[in-house]
């Protein structure tokens, strides 16, 4: 006697692919919208935890696992948002993730997310206290996205305190001096100069510090007497000559540095390497 086929399976997958199939043709109909993608990436900290059996180490690392993998090339502009909260809160769960912070650095500050790339770097510059790279991070972002050069010199000399090198240190303290010459308070750039200068080791490094801060009170100045210029002419200067000439300032001064003053087009008096070219 021969073996009997089972039918009742066979009918049940019969009809579970037909329904499949008229499910899928149904959905093709419709117009779907995306879900909101926050809720789709980033879910709230204590699930995330939850998830990860209560290890928050383990959650910032699928966190952070999940910011690696994400597709930033096909992702809208205003998605960098919902990246910029899973790093940030991978960064509350463990502040000292150096993965983090970088992939964070490198995409979030140059799609308009400086806030939480900020905020991920403090975290990471207090959790890792022995790593230059977090407050340098910090520091350039406040210059180049945030124009505060009093800030970014600031916190640039605090990663220079990392750097076991002493050359390198000198090196970043040089940096952290050359960007407050994109002052507009020049004056109080020069205090800070001077600061730097009677708190150095070296005296050929002190010796630097002081003519530049020198040269910063040179451009101040040569800043005042363009401004009385303008208010006793009605236009500004074209010339530094034309400060000499009106008895505004008694000569013009030299730069230690070689590069020189100029006028720039809006009657400005500039460092020559800051003129618009």
């Amino acid at each position: 006697m021969g073996r009997r086929f089972p039918i009742l399976p066979l009918l049940v997958l019969i009809v579970g692919g037909l329904i499949f199939w008229l499910g899928q043709s149904a959905l093709k109909s419709i117009k779907r919208s995306r879900p909101n993608a926050e809720i789709e990436v980033a879910l709230p900290i204590f699930v995330q935890v939850t998830l990860a059996g209560g290890d928050r180490y383990l959650a910032a690392n699928w966190s952070v696992i999940r910011a690696l993998v994400t597709e930033t090339s096909r992702m809208a502009p205003e998605e960098y948002h919902v990246l910029g909260q899973v790093q940030k809160d991978a960064s509350w769960l463990n502040p000292a993730h150096e993965d983090n912070y970088y992939i964070a650095t490198a995409i979030l500050p140059w799609e308009g997310q400086v806030e939480p790339t900020q905020l991920i770097l403090r975290r990471a510059t207090f959790a890792r206290f022995f790593d230059y790279q977090p407050p340098f991070y910090y520091a350039f972002n406040l210059v180049h996205f945030m124009g505060d050069v009093f800030g970014a010199s600031e916190w640039l000399r605090q990663a220079a305190g990392k750097l076991p090198d002493p050359d390198e240190r000198l090196t970043m303290e040089s940096l952290a001096a050359s960007w407050l010459d994109r002052s507009k308070d020049l004056d109080m750039a020069a205090r800070i100069v001077d600061a730097m200068a009677a708190q150095a080791k070296r005296k050929d490094f002190a010796d630097y510090l002081r003519q530049r801060s020198q040269r910063l009170r040179d451009l101040a100045a040569l800043r005042r007497a363009a401004k009385s210029y303008s208010e006793q002419r009605g236009s500004p200067p074209r010339s530094l000559q034309d400060l000499l000439n009106s008895g505004l300032i008694d000569k013009l001064p030299v730069d230690p540095f070689g590069a020189g003053f100029a006028i720039d087009a809006d009657g400005q008096p500039v460092f020559i390497s800051r003129l618009r070219k």
